[in-house]
């Protein structure tokens, strides 16, 4: 059996079964990225609830882990060298994992490296200004009076939108096939729509193969279990 103790994050979130990749995340748009992925490479792993709410990730157990204090992190009980490795940064676990199985990242060096892209174009572009319309359009920010902060994202928003839509003429996913750059891309997706009722604001009915894509993406039996890991309590 594993031994994680040496990880302080296990004393507040205690592994029942050690021998398993440990999952630390909230089903945000950053955090179903691991656990849709884990769910479609088939992973043997155990996920725990950490609760933003309470600022459970601003603990010291958790600040172990992730000094940055943001969902989702690992451990991988089997990392390289048989050895537990710890993770954070999900574009860094979806390689990881992706690497460490084999799955949903070619090895065809110039395919890995195109899907890199797109993941990366995730992790830079789409995450922070689709994550900023949800502050001004939803959150704290639609009380200001001053619309050209969330006019300016929602602009942004739009152009990436128009990316993704460009890219999507002609073709299923994001590559030739299924990967992990839509891993990382439809819950964003997904959320800014959904969660962030900015559905009319990107003007999304107005595009073609990104809702198509996202449909498909959504109907995937490893996404739809993914969206909902981890469970609250």
């Amino acid at each position: 059996m594993a031994d994680l103790s040496a990880f302080p994050v296990t004393q507040r979130w205690p592994a029942a079964h050690p021998d398993r990749l440990q999952l630390y995340s909230l089903n945000t748009p950053n955090g179903v990225k691991v656990s849709i992925m884990l769910e479609e490479i088939g992973l043997p792993y155990e996920a725990h609830f950490i609760d933003i709410g309470q600022n459970e990730t601003w603990t010291p157990e958790y600040l172990s882990l992730n000094p940055n204090g943001k969902i989702p992190a690992i451990i991988d009980p089997d990392g390289p060298g048989g050895q537990p490795l710890a993770l954070f940064e999900s574009g860094a676990i979806l390689v990881y994992l992706a690497e460490k199985t084999g799955r949903l990242l070619s090895a065809d060096p110039a395919t890995r490296y195109q899907t890199l892209q797109w993941v990366m174009f995730q992790m830079a572009a789409i995450g922070p200004m689709f994550g900023q319309v949800g502050f001004f359009h939803k959150f704290a920010g639609r009380a200001y009076e001053d619309k050209r902060p969330r006019d300016r994202y929602v602009a942004e928003t739009k152009r990436l939108l128009g990316v993704l839509e460009t890219r999507l003429e002609g073709r299923d996913w994001l590559m030739d096939e299924y990967s992990i750059a839509d891993v990382a891309t439809l819950g964003w997706v997904r959320n800014l729509i959904g969660f962030y009722e900015a559905r009319e604001l990107v003007a999304f009915d107005s595009l073609t193969h990104v809702p198509a894509w996202l449909e498909r993406g959504l109907a995937r039996p490893a996404v739809q279990r993914g969206l909902e890991i981890p469970t609250r309590p």
